[in-house]
Parts: C-alpha cells; structure tokens; sequence
C-alpha cells in the first residue's frame, strides 16, 4: 500500500477524526511497524501537535492567532526526515520520501 493515504489516515488519528473509510487503526499500526519514513513521519506529526498547542496556549488560545499559524505551517511542505535532510542529500519530494 502507498504511504500518502496512510499519512492522512495517520493525521486523522492524532486529531482524534475518524479514519477514511478501508482503513483501522490495525492497518496503520502494521504499516508503521514495517516503515519507517511513515514512522518518523508520524513522530514529526506528533511533535507539530505539540508545538501548536503550545502556540495555542501561549496566545490564550485566540482562534485568529492560531488561525494564522496554521495557515503559514499549510504553506510548508511536509517530508520525511525533514526539509534540510533531503536538502543536504539532495532529494525532493518523492524521490526523499522512500514511498
């Protein structure tokens, strides 16, 4: 299976949505187990989260600060390892991503 639905899936679930339909929780544990561009993706993911609530609660939770946050990281390409990793080893996109 291709990773990208299963990055949605995976995004889905650590905000707590439903899963898109053909795909449960066991599916993506069993991937992740056998992927690890999808694992780290998952840890950079979590880590995003994170970061956000903490912006959230530093602004006291102002829809229009968190707003403007969310817009500028949608702007910003996602990829495994991270922009200066595939930077430095000279991939882009796909090609970086193993998947």
């Amino acid at each position: 299976m291709h990773c990208a639905p299963l990055r949605t899936a995976l995004s889905a679930r650590l905000d707590g949505e439903e899963l898109p339909p053909g795909l449960t929780p066991r599916l993506l544990d069993e991937h992740l187990a056998g992927c690890a561009d999808c694992r780290r993706f998952e840890a950079q993911a979590r880590a995003l989260s994170v970061r956000v609530a903490h912006a959230s609660a530093a602004a006291g939770g102002d829809p229009a600060t968190v707003e403007t946050l969310l817009a500028a990281l949608r702007t910003r390409p996602v990829r495994p390892g991270g922009a200066a990793r595939a930077h430095q080893e000279g991939n882009t996109g796909e090609a970086a991503a193993g998947c």
